[in-house]
């Protein structure tokens, strides 16, 4: 399998399922409810929607870079404000965060391998490291929202 493949392999497998290290972003959110989502067990912590929301902004920003765009966070698009709970509304959030992390792939896949080592934007990392990072992140999130769900259930909030 080549390099790019196996990067976008694990990407998936960080969002979708099949992680060696355990439940996947999208498994652990199967059963989050919209209360759960905006809860905030854990004082000074994220909820898990405002986790989702900069899941999905990093995802942007790497398209961007990819895409020969500026892609730089402000606080602001790094972590957006949720707004009031709404099921639909969490329901699209989640269904954003796939349809990126499809679209990530799709633009691993077709990325010219030997670019991987160059600067994707002026003063940003390599597209490997991106590649790379992606997955990682999502794992470290995937624990987050972990951690969140125990808190919430001691709370009986899920």
């Amino acid at each position: 399998m080549e390099e790019l493949a196996r990067l976008e392999d694990q990407a998936r497998r960080a969002l979708e399922g099949e992680a060696w290290y355990g439940r996947a972003v999208l498994e652990t959110l199967a059963s989050v409810s919209v209360e759960a989502a905006t809860a905030h067990p854990i004082a000074g912590a994220h909820s898990i929607w405002e986790i989702v929301l900069h899941l999905t902004a990093t995802y942007k920003v790497v398209l961007d870079r990819i895409g020969h765009r500026p892609g730089n966070l402000t606080p602001e698009h790094d972590w957006p404000n949720v707004g009031p709970p709404d099921p639909e509304r969490w329901r699209d959030a989640v269904e954003t965060l796939r349809r990126l992390n499809g679209e990530v792939r799709r633009a691993m896949l077709a990325f010219p391998a030997h670019r991987l080592e160059q600067e994707i934007a002026i003063g940003h990392s390599s597209a490997f490291v991106h590649f790379a990072g992606l997955p990682q992140h999502d794992a470290y999130h995937s624990g987050q929202i972990s951690l969140l769900l125990k808190a919430i259930e001691s709370e009986s909030l899920r």
